[in-house]
């Protein structure tokens, strides 16, 4: 029976989700704790044949990109609502930036020892929602939230990253 993992064939377990990290501008995204899925859906075309009207044909059509959401506990770091403020900010439609509203991200997932090993490029990215602060409540126990809900117009997965050899060392963050 076929493994999943070739240079690591003793691995048995699949990834797990909670190491990764996000990326624009060339910089880390600080204190990201939560990205939803990509998704990406394809249209089906129905058609029939003029003989054959019992039948239906299908092939693909347009296909969308689901929106993500990232998610980081509240700092005073201004990243989230700087880019937010690009798209739609206070002052108006004449302050905002056309040329830069738009950003390309990076998307690294890594294994338990650190090694990345699926990285994916999301293109033409864009915040159509920003939560600032989250619901505030005196009779709760947990991290305030700021979210931002990105739009992007397609995402490739890195033909370069390919699996880490896990008994090596990993690379020194650059």
């Amino acid at each position: 029976m076929a493994k999943g993992f070739v240079k690591n064939a003793k691995r048995v377990d699949p990834y797990k989700n909670f190491k990764f990290h996000i990326s624009w501008d060339g910089k880390t995204v600080l204190g990201v704790s939560k990205v939803s899925a990509l998704k990406r859906t394809t249209e089906v075309v129905k058609h029939r044949d003029g003989g054959d009207n019992s039948t239906d044909h299908k092939s693909p059509g347009r296909t969308t990109y689901d929106a993500i959401t990232l998610e980081r506990g509240l700092t005073h770091d201004p990243e989230f609502e700087s880019w937010a403020n690009k798209v739609h900010p206070y002052a108006g439609d004449a302050a905002m930036d056309l040329a830069n509203y738009k950003k390309e991200l990076t998307l690294s997932m890594m294994n338990e020892k650190g090694h990345v090993v699926y990285r994916y490029f999301l293109h033409n990215c864009w915040v159509s929602e920003y939560t600032a602060l989250p619901e505030l409540n005196a009779n709760a126990n947990a991290v305030a939230i700021e979210s931002l809900k990105i739009e992007l117009e397609g995402w490739e997965r890195d033909p370069d990253t390919k699996e880490p050899n896990e008994a090596d060392a990993v690379p020194a963050a650059g």
